[in-house]
């Protein structure tokens, strides 16, 4: 069977986030295998762009934007652009519109996937509803406890119904893990599978280790914001100076809103920005530890990056990055803080333990393929353009097995 056209609406392709990555990803595997794509996409200004079967279409902000992040914004004028893809999409002839989100990208493809009558699919990449209570609670900490925990509690349960009846609009769903998987296929009735990430284990290996110094390093990489839990690091840092410890550096890369706070807060670390290709590879690989504190995080591309790069990680048990690790053999899943830090202290005590963790994270990132990922969505992409599409019975029976995509 001829591989389907696809225009493909991504919240983010160029920023330094999961989506963007998993969406540049997407793009270049079409671009390998000579697949007809249309990426349509936000960017700094009005551009179109054909490499190959690709066509690239990147849709400049206006000035009325609702600024979410550094790097992510809603243009609350973006339906002026509904026209002009019409045509494109007329031109194109999709097979099937593929959405990642609620942005006003995904909106779009949205309603020109309603306009044209070809199927919609979406893939759940953002908690939505936890990046939203994450930010409510910042702003209301002025409010007594049960006042704020009463909002915030509201606050999710609206974005979740909403963001849940957003996506039932298609009639197939991705998620990256399987509470997610099965979550959706409860609320939605539509079939969901298992979209697992991939990684680059060239560029991201333990080889690039470049660093000389005996200090224990703990890492980080990632958005710089609230829903990222960040603050736990001043936290565990405390500890640490309580234990006595002092042979340690946070190495922490990104940016966002809670850079200044961590700046103010940290007595020893490092705060580069964000960093890319080999230098971020390198920072990776000079890590002893990756600590993820976020508890909102779907599947943690970061986090298998550090795995790659042979780096033992400890995560919450909130989340989609759990999922990747197997406690003490690539690393570890802290149930509360203190776990956090009881974790780091073994690491930086045990250098043979740390080892065989560092060993173990690298095989678990060698068994995750950027082609497989993509290869089961055509796949998937299949049951819903055939004859016999998958029933409500079948969704439910899919997200039992956790079928990866």
């Amino acid at each position: 069977m001829k591989a389907p056209r696809v225009a493909f609406f991504t919240d983010s392709l160029h920023e330094v986030n999961g989506v963007a990555l998993t969406s540049r990803e997407f793009v270049q595997f079409a671009q390998r295998t000579g697949r007809e794509f249309l990426a349509v996409c936000a960017g700094p200004q009005d551009r179109m762009e054909q490499q190959g079967s690709v066509r690239t279409i990147e849709l400049g902000r206006s000035r009325a934007v609702l600024r979410l992040e550094r790097d992510l914004s809603f243009d609350l004028l973006f339906y002026r652009y509904r026209a002009m893809l019409a045509r494109q999409l007329e031109a194109f002839a999709p097979d099937l519109i593929h959405i990642t989100g609620p942005s006003h990208i995904g909106m779009l493809g949205a309603i020109l996937a309603h306009q044209f009558k070809v199927p919609l699919v979406a893939s759940w990449h953002t908690n939505v509803h936890e990046f939203a209570g994450r930010r409510l609670e910042q702003k209301l900490q002025w409010l007594d406890h049960q006042t704020r925990h009463s909002l915030i509690h509201c606050a999710q349960n609206v974005a979740l119904s909403l963001s849940i009846r957003y996506y039932r609009l298609a009639r197939l769903l991705f998620a990256p893990n399987p509470e997610l998987v099965e979550m959706l296929a409860c609320r939605t009735g539509r079939p969901v599978f298992l979209m697992h990430r991939g990684i680059d284990t060239t560029l991201f290996s333990p080889e690039r280790r470049r660093r000389t110094t005996s200090e224990f390093v703990i890492g980080f990489v990632g958005r710089l914001s609230p829903e990222k839990n960040v603050r736990l690091f001043a936290r565990i840092e405390d500890n640490l100076r309580q234990a006595g410890v002092r042979d340690y550096r946070f190495l922490i890369v990104g940016d966002g809103s809670e850079k200044h706070w961590l700046q103010q807060n940290l007595k020893q670390a490092d705060l580069p920005g964000v960093l890319s290709g080999p230098r971020l590879a390198e920072a990776y690989a000079g890590m002893d530890a990756f600590v993820f504190p976020s508890e909102t995080d779907t599947f943690g591309n970061v986090v298998l990056e550090a795995m790659a790069s042979g780096v033992p990680v400890v995560v919450s048990n909130e989340g989609g990055p759990k999922f990747l690790v197997r406690s003490k053999v690539n690393g570890y899943i802290a149930d509360g803080f203190q776990p956090f830090v009881d974790a780091l202290m073994d690491l930086r005590t045990h250098s043979h333990s740390r080892q065989l963790l560092a060993d173990g994270a690298r095989a678990t990132a060698m068994s995750f393929s950027w082609d497989s990922v993509f290869e089961g969505i055509y796949e998937r992409y299949s049951t819903i353009l055939l004859p016999g599409e998958a029933s409500a019975q079948d969704t439910r029976s899919g997200a039992r097995r956790l079928i990866t995509a």
